[in-house]
């Protein structure tokens, strides 16, 4: 029986789905906090802009990004289950030990295990993913999934926000932190790691080995679909992750709006427009890419090229009013890329080597997009200080939007390779 005819029997998987979409929701609650906690942050511990960089980027990205290859293999070969589930435990304690930071060091120390931790928590998502949901339905089960994004980040600003605001900073990781850790053993219980096939008594032919870490990247990097996605993925996550980590600094600083209001606005586009953003994007790759698999890369393409001067008319903007409406639609155009390119990655190698595939090209998207694109931002942003004066960061979010220009250009030339290295289950 096929993996796909296999997948579309299971009737535990929607189950996984919704336990693999929780543990996503902590994993960017405890990565998005530090955006709305900068401010207060800053000002207890006498932080610049460069360093809170550092703290949102290269801190958390640099072991996250290199950490997920060989957490990754070791999925593909043992438990993706087991693997989440520890992560889980050991993100979420980091989480927690970032309260008790007394300087600069402390807290990115604290930041790094928080790194290593989620490490091992998306590429055996995504591979669990692919086993449990054949591959017509794998664009939309993955953007369900990524609803962990906007969910995590907005509840993450949120609950952030309120927390710092009526007890302090410290006692918002201490709360999301041992959240977390309770999570664990339910999630454990419920979700286990797909059987693996048998050999058939009539039919005594070894089954195929899973691939090695080295095979896998030999595979891929023959392929030119998989630069172009991760390339264009990687660009347009250095803008889209440094709005991320920079925009509720930038409504305290030239929109004046306080602490609580800033998570809420914020928090309310990251909801709202990122939950259509994602959606949008899996149910129309699944559509579109059925007739053309072009379409998985192109879908992101004209996401971004339409996003960028909307951002642009919401950045520049002196009402915030407007600005809600003009940040809310990029919002969700930033989002619609993640269900047709994680879908389109789990389709360059075989099943077995999913998570390893899916590991490689995180390493790429995260190495760059989120260990650069903070830091690039906030490094800017006190470049421009001397010029801009208090609306440096403004300006520094505004000269960041031709990423997104690079990064439609790269999708539109991963469209055409990605007919030719598409692997068929």
């Amino acid at each position: 029986m096929s993996s796909a005819a296999v997948s579309r029997a299971d009737p535990n998987r929607n189950v996984v789905l919704a336990m693999l979409l929780v543990v996503y929701i902590f994993n960017f609650i405890d990565r998005q906090i530090l955006s709305i906690l900068a401010a207060p942050i800053q000002a207890d511990l006498d932080l610049s802009d460069g360093q809170m960089g550092l703290l949102g980027g290269i801190s958390f990205a640099l072991l996250y990004s290199t950490m997920a290859v060989p957490l990754a293999a070791l999925a593909d070969r043992t438990s993706r289950s087991w693997v989440i589930a520890v992560s889980l435990a050991a993100w979420s304690g980091f989480t927690a030990l970032c309260g008790l930071a007394q300087n600069f060091w402390h807290i990115f120390l604290a930041r790094l295990g928080v790194g290593i931790g989620e490490a091992g928590g998306v590429a055996p998502s995504y591979a669990l993913i692919g086993d449990y949901f054949p591959s017509k339905q794998r664009a939309t089960a993955l953007s369900i999934y990524s609803l962990g994004i906007p969910i995590g980040s907005g509840l993450g600003v949120l609950m952030g926000g309120y927390i710092a605001a009526t007890v302090d900073w410290r006692a918002a990781f201490f709360a999301v932190g041992l959240t977390g850790v309770v999570i664990v053993p339910v999630f454990k219980l419920l979700v286990r790691d797909r059987a693996k096939p048998k050999v058939a008594a009539d039919n005594p032919a070894p089954l195929p080995q899973t691939p090695t870490l080295k095979e896998t990247a030999a595979v891929l990097a023959r392929k030119k679909s998989f630069w172009f996605l991760a390339f264009g993925a990687a660009t347009s996550s250095m803008l889209g992750y440094g709005i991320a980590f920079w925009l509720p600094s930038l409504l305290i600083r030239s929109f004046g709006f306080d602490l609580v209001g800033a998570s809420q606005f914020f928090g309310a586009i990251l909801l709202l427009g990122g939950v259509v953003g994602v959606l949008a994007g899996g149910l129309l790759a699944d559509r579109l890419g059925g007739r053309d698999r072009a379409f998985y890369a192109w879908l992101p393409g004209v996401a971004f090229f339409l996003g960028a001067p909307l951002f642009a008319a919401g950045i520049t903007s002196s009402d915030w009013k407007l600005a809600f409406v003009l940040f809310l639609l990029p919002q969700a155009l930033a989002y619609i890329w993640l269900g047709p390119v994680l879908s389109a990655v789990q389709h360059l190698v075989v099943p077995a080597a999913r998570s390893t595939a899916s590991a490689l090209f995180l390493l790429i998207n995260n190495l760059i997009g989120l260990g650069g694109g903070i830091y690039a931002l906030g490094a800017l942003s006190d470049f421009l200080a001397p010029i801009y004066g208090d609306e440096a960061l403004r300006y520094s979010m505004l000269y960041a939007l031709a990423l997104y220009g690079l990064a439609a250009l790269l999708m539109a030339f991963a469209g055409p390779s990605l007919r030719k290295d598409w692997v068929d289950e």
